[in-house]
C-alpha cells in the first residue's frame, strides 16, 4: 500500500561487514520489507534512541529487530523497550519481532523467555506451521518452511492469549501471534548466507562456540537455502496488513 510509514527498532550494534555489504542492518531489512512509496525510518533503540510519543501514532508498524543482548535482562534501554512495546500493543500498531525481537515481544505481553535449553542453534531450520490457525490462509504457502536461526534464548512460555503458530524441533515457538497486531519470528527471515557465515566467525572469536563445530555448520549451510521469499511474502503481508 502506497504511504504507509514504518520504523524499525534496531536492537544489535552493526557489524563492520553488514555495514560494509548492505549499509548495516536497518538496509538488510529494507531489502526484504521495503515496496515503493512507503516511508521507513530507523531508532537505534539499543542506543536509547527511541521515537517520541508524539511520533508513534504516524507509523503504521515497526519492526523489532535481533540483538546480542539477553531479552530476559533488565539494561536501561531493553525496559526502556518493554515499556514502547506495552504501548505499542495498547494502541493496536503492528510489530514484527525478529529473534531478539520475537522475545522481548513475548515478555512485554506476559511471557517468558531465557537460555534455550538444548543450547545454541545455528543454521538452518525447519518450521512446521500451524495447520489449525487461521495467521497463513491467505497466503498460498507449504507448512514448512526453512529459516536461518542463530540463537541460544528462546520464548519459555508464552503470553496469555497468545496463538503458538509455527514450531520446530529444536525450538517451542519458533512464532505466535497476538491478536491481528503483533507477531514474533524466532529465526531471521532477513539474513542472507553471507551474514550468517560471517557471524558464525564471530562466535568464534567471541569464544561463544567453538572452531571445531564451524566446518560441518557453515557445511550444512552452503548445501542448503531458506524459504526467502515464502518468508518475505509472510513478513510483508502481516505487517501491511494484508494477512
Amino acid at each position: 500500500m502506497v504511504g504507509q510509514k514504518f520504523a524499525v527498532l534496531l536492537c544489535a550494534e552493526d557489524s563492520e561487514y553488514v555495514k560494509k555489504m548492505y549499509g548495516g542492518y536497518f538496509g538488510v531489512f529494507l531489502k526484504m520489507l521495503a515496496e515503493e512509496g512507503e516511508a521507513w525510518d530507523l531508532y537505534r533503540v539499543a542506543c536509547g534512541e527511541f521515537p517520541l510519543d508524539e511520533e508513534i501514532d504516524g507509523y503504521d508498524g515497526f519492526v523489532i529487530s535481533g540483538s546480542s543482548r539477553d531479552a530476559h535482562g533488565n539494561d536501561a534501554w531493553i525496559c526502556r523497550l518493554l515499556a514502547l512495546l506495552k504501548k505499542l500493543d495498547d494502541m493496536k500498531k503492528k510489530v514484527l519481532g525478529i529473534c531478539f525481537g520475537h522475545q522481548i515481544l513475548s515478555r512485554a505481553l506476559g511471557g517468558k523467555s531465557g537460555r534455550a535449553i538444548t543450547g545454541w542453534d545455528i543454521g538452518i531450520r525447519t518450521v512446521h506451521l500451524s495447520a489449525s490457525s487461521k495467521a497463513f490462509s491467505s497466503l498460498k504457502i507449504p507448512a514448512l518452511l526453512s529459516i536461518y536461526e542463530i540463537h541460544r534464548d528462546e520464548v519459555w512460555e508464552l503470553p496469555p492469549k497468545a496463538e503458538l503458530i509455527a514450531w520446530s524441533e529444536k525450538t517451542g515457538v519458533e512464532m505466535f501471534k497476538y491478536g491481528d497486531h503483533i507477531m514474533g519470528i524466532q529465526g531471521h527471515p532477513e539474513y542472507t548466507k553471507d551474514i550468517l557465515l560471517n557471524l558464525i566467525d564471530r562466535l568464534v572469536k567471541l569464544e561463544y562456540i567453538v572452531d571445531t563445530e564451524t566446518e560441518e555448520l557453515k557445511a550444512k549451510l552452503q548445501a542448503s537455502e531458506p524459504d526467502q521469499e515464502a518468508w518475505k511474502s509472510l513478513c510483508r503481508s502481516f505487517l501491511k496488513g494484508e494477512l
